[in-house]
């Protein structure tokens, strides 16, 4: 099950760290999630709809979901996101590095230990909730400028993304950065239509 999009990933001083999947093409079509993992650990899901809501939390694992009025302008080199809860405005700056398509079996043997061992990042894996994950990344660039508000209160500069957010078996990159992303979810036949309401088509 092939999907497309930017995920974009930055923590602020205040402790807060996010991550934005802005997705062109997904299961249940053009949509925006914002992971959220607040100072204490606490996961929280921002999602626009229950559909998107209920595709996010049958890979992911959260502490609270909330729907919310969300829309967001996203690129590889930019995001703009605003919601009733969170403003955020990301930007990239310098050279963005540029990858080529490759087979699923290369991420999974070859990628993997590489981008691990570089980013702190793993390509390839078992979500929380038992969904095969491959993370193919074809651009990545590194946040230049940044700034974020949670109910109209500032949170102050960009900071990483560590401690870890916990959402699933994988993590953003340390430093902030937007990524035009190809993931790929293997799961059996009707696992996530009995999830979402909707017909999944596996990637296997």
């Amino acid at each position: 099950m092939p999907m497309a999009g930017t995920i974009s990933s930055c923590g602020f001083a205040s402790g807060d760290r996010f991550v934005v999947g802005s997705w062109r093409e997904s299961p249940i079509g053009r949509t925006v999630d914002v992971m959220w993992a607040r100072p204490d650990g606490t996961r929280v899901l921002l999602a626009p709809d229950d559909a998107t809501a209920d595709f996010v939390t049958s890979v992911y694992e959260f502490d609270e979901v909330r729907i919310v009025d969300l829309t967001a302008s996203a690129t590889p080199r930019h995001l703009v996101l605003r919601s009733d809860v969170l403003q955020l405005s990301l930007q990239a700056g310098g050279p963005s590095f540029v990858l080529p398509p490759r087979p699923l079996w290369f991420t999974r043997f070859v990628e993997r230990p590489v981008a691990f061992a570089l980013l702190g990042v793993r390509t390839w894996g078992t979500s929380p909730t038992g969904v095969q994950e491959w993370y193919q990344a074809r651009r990545c660039s590194f946040v230049s400028s940044a700034s974020a508000a949670l109910d109209g209160v500032d949170l102050g500069g960009r900071r990483s993304l560590r401690p870890t957010c916990g959402f699933g078996f994988s993590e953003s990159p340390p430093w902030p950065t937007i990524v035009d992303v190809r993931p790929t979810l293997g799961v059996p036949d009707g696992w996530l239509a009995a999830r979402t309401g909707r017909r999944v088509v596996p990637s296997w």
